[in-house]
């Protein structure tokens, strides 16, 4: 970390408006006019919308991932959290991932922290859950899909193998139809090489608490997508919940139970809990209370925006809806994050806040290879409803286009192109989750027998006697 005597703006997260606010910052920042510090856990930005492909083997996991340092290399980037911050003193403690922590001074904030999965207490789903909001856990799920099928090839056991070929997906939202599409598509596909596994030996289930799935995408579409998830082989239970999952054995509120080797947690997200330590006015579920501007209420040198803000949405309050607020979505994210790097600027030089305005332009999901769902708005009233292998399509480009950098682009369009030619691989590198435990096992010391005695000096002469 380098200490300078200009003003310092420190981005507190670097995920999509963390990083994207940085980079506009940088853009529109003169030589020498202010330090921009980033600060996350993490040296990379995930971009999230590719999870479930990436998962299901579609495009390599290290094409979904930005490295900070490379696309940001005229800003600091600090791998580390910011534990705490003073607004009295204009601090902000950093506990780095190794080390003391440290304060590090600011003259404007951006907080964008994100968000992460909201869970409940529910028996087992700590030990049990897989999540969906990091690069990990797709990587961790596709190899753990393959180690399932692997168990239920190789055993004899009903029991072991009928757990095993059960998959359990909570949440209907995007991350959860899509993931489940995607991994359907996967075991599907890699069943085809298992000689004791078919796609009619596995079972698929989708629960959520709603009365319907892709609520984003609205009725008619959510309703599509449901009738081909269905036909597809999955079980969908609607207006129902997770009660406990001890051991894999899920037992759903409507009274379903089942042994499942496999639970995907997507219910949801919320705002980062780091935000109650940072004493900033936040709102009734846990989201910093901004202003239309993106400045955080009560301040003119903080802004926050993306998942863990309460922003106004002046399109849909123009539209008629009263207490409309940003949904936490990519689309509204990027651009959030380029209003929030210009008002940063126009602070830095005394000119006035741009408040943030965005009509939402539709959404788009991929259900597996060649399906999905898409929502175009086109004006204030025009609206097309597109469903099967055209939505995919409209899937695959738009967020390929979004995803940052054109190195990121090309390689993810790239590993599309091949997918084309070559088949699917179905590799399990399940060793990834201890990569160092076989070595451990071949290096360790072989424990003595029990029966044997310590080497004396006494023992040793009569040895060499005899």
């Amino acid at each position: 970390m380098s200490t300078t005597e200009r003003p310092r703006i420190l981005v507190v997260g670097g995920g999509y408006v963390g990083l994207y606010a940085a980079r506009r910052i940088l853009k529109k920042m003169r030589y020498g006019e202010a330090t921009v510090t980033v600060v996350d856990p993490r040296s990379y930005m995930t971009y999230q919308p590719f999870l479930p492909e990436a998962a299901a083997g579609s495009i390599s996991p290290r094409h979904v991932v930005v490295p900070l340092r490379r696309v940001l290399p005229k800003a600091e980037v600090l791998t580390g959290r910011v534990s705490s911050i003073d607004q009295d003193r204009k601090t902000a403690t950093v506990t780095p991932l190794v080390g003391e922590a440290y304060e590090l001074p600011f003259d404007y904030l951006v907080v964008a922290l994100g968000a992460v999965s909201r869970t409940f207490p529910i028996p087992g789903l700590a030990e049990q859950g897989i999540g969906m909001k990091g690069v990990e856990e797709a990587i961790g799920l596709r190899n753990h899909v393959l180690e399932q099928l692997d168990k239920a090839d190789s055993t004899n056991d009903e029991a072991v193998r009928r757990k095993a070929l059960t998959f359990v997906f909570v949440g209907g939202g995007f991350a959860g139809a899509e993931t489940v599409g995607e991994v359907e598509d996967m075991a599907r596909d890699a069943a085809k090489y298992y000689p004791n596994v078919s796609r009619e030996d596995m079972r698929f289930v989708l629960v959520d608490a709603a009365d319907k799935i892709l609520p984003e995408v609205g009725p008619e579409l959510g309703k599509w997508g449901l009738e081909h998830l269905q036909k597809r082989g999955v079980e969908v239970y609607l207006q129902t919940s997770l009660e406990s999952c001890v051991d894999g054995h899920v037992v759903l509120k409507n009274g379903l139970e089942v042994d499942s080797g496999t639970l995907v947690w997507t219910a949801g997200v919320k705002p980062n809990p780091a935000l109650a330590r940072y004493g900033l006015p936040l709102g009734p579920r846990g989201h910093v209370d901004a202003e239309p501007t993106l400045q955080v209420k009560g301040t003119d040198y903080i802004w926050a925006a993306g998942d863990n803000a309460q922003v106004p949405d002046l399109a849909a309050r123009e539209a008629g809806v009263e207490n409309a607020w940003c949904p936490p979505s990519a689309q509204h994210a990027l651009r959030q994050a380029r209003v929030l790097g210009d008002n940063v600027i126009s602070a830095l030089r005394g000119f006035p806040q741009k408040e943030y305005k965005h009509a939402n332009k539709g959404a788009v999901a991929g259900l597996g290879l060649q399906k999905g769902v898409a929502v175009i708005r086109l004006g204030k009233r025009v609206k097309i409803k597109v469903k099967g292998r055209p939505a995919w399509y409209f899937h695959r480009t738009y967020h390929g286009m979004a995803v940052p950098t054109w190195n990121r682009k090309i390689r993810v369009f790239a590993d599309w192109t091949l997918q084309m030619f070559l088949k699917r691989e179905v590799v399990s590198l399940g060793a990834m989750e201890n990569p160092r435990e076989e070595f451990y096992e071949a290096a360790r010391p072989v424990p003595a027998p029990a029966d044997a005695r310590p080497v004396t000096a006494e023992r040793s002469e009569k040895a060499k006697a005899s």
